[in-house]
């Protein structure tokens, strides 16, 4: 009898084929995230699971898992899986790391300079009719060269947000929680600061961490009031990283010049408010979304079931102590 495959969301044509002809699909249909109830009911005789960022894969969720032998997460981060439940009953879990590096700063760059150059607000501007003409103090932005790139988390991404700030011609300033050797730095013409500092400094502060409890509202309200009111928040990370009602008040008052943001505290709910201001530009969480990437991810999905179905090790797990 082949293998039961729940899938939780449909994936791009190239995962979908191979995990068909590996086992039979059972496809959670519709574009919004599986509940847990549809979670539990779905992992119940499945020999594997494939999810994605929004499926909440719990201690509970896992326990109603008889026979699943692995969970594939469509994502790098992982902290919607409960890793310790899944590991204690023997089931490995994978991600799809490294393949969204540069489609997440690219998206990220993107962000940075649709806020400070006020893209959208332009094109809102010329669709409506408003524009007449050259105007030598219309929708004035702000500057790259010269001017401070602050990352926070300095892993691939924002290694690769880096390279790109400096091909503007930006100082690169950056905190983590794990120095990068002096060797890196270097070929990066990266600055190590203290967090509180680096906010201080930094015209642009982008987040490129992944999400733990101890980070949770990194950007607080204290953070935000030390902030440049020139400087701009760029979050493409994880939405509970920013406390948005401390950023909407801050915004709404000037005290910083803008935010763009592809991830929220809530998603896919955004604060009341974020959505009147034009100092934000709001994307919908899609800092992986190439077309080339995603058919990546899906593949790397699909081939880790494959060989843990076919009891060989997966390429991606995350919690490898499963097979001693």
């Amino acid at each position: 009898m082949l293998p039961k495959i729940f899938v939780t969301r449909e994936i791009p044509v190239d995962g979908m084929q191979l995990l068909e002809s590996i086992g039979n699909i059972d496809i959670h249909k519709g574009k919004r995230p599986v509940s847990q109830e549809e979670l539990v009911r779905g992992v119940k005789g499945a020999d594997a699971l494939c999810c994605m960022l929004t499926d909440q894969v719990s201690k509970e969720v896992v326990g109603a898992a008889s026979h699943l032998r692995i969970v594939a997460n469509m994502a790098v981060g992982i902290d919607n899986i409960d890793i310790s439940a899944c590991t204690e009953k023997g089931i490995v879990v994978t991600n799809t790391p490294g393949v969204l590096t540069d489609a997440t700063a690219d998206l990220a760059w993107a962000l940075l300079m649709a806020v400070s150059r006020r893209i959208i607000e332009g094109d809102h501007y010329v669709r409506a009719g408003k524009f007449t003409g050259w105007d030598p103090v219309l929708l004035l932005g702000g500057d790259f060269c010269g001017k401070n790139l602050g990352i926070v988390g300095m892993g691939r991404i924002g290694q690769a947000v880096a390279r790109r700030g400096r091909g503007f011609g930006m100082n690169i300033i950056y905190h983590s929680r794990n120095r990068l050797p002096e060797d890196i730095e270097d070929g990066l013409g990266a600055t190590y600061l203290p967090l509180e500092k680096l906010v201080c400094e930094a015209d642009y502060l982008t987040l490129h961490l992944p999400y733990y409890s101890e980070v949770h509202h990194l950007i607080d309200r204290q953070k935000l009031r030390m902030m440049k009111p020139t400087a701009y928040l760029i979050n493409t990370a994880r939405g509970a990283h920013v406390d948005e009602r401390a950023l909407l008040e801050h915004l709404k008052a000037g005290r910083i010049a803008g935010a763009a943001l592809d991830v929220y505290e809530r998603e896919p709910q955004l604060t009341a408010g974020l959505a009147d201001l034009d100092t934000v530009v709001l994307a919908p969480h899609m800092g992986s979304a190439s077309a080339s990437t995603r058919r990546r991810m899906a593949q790397m999905v699909a081939k880790d079931v494959e060989a843990v179905l076919n009891d060989k090790r997966p390429t991606y797990a995350v919690n490898p102590d499963v097979y001693g």
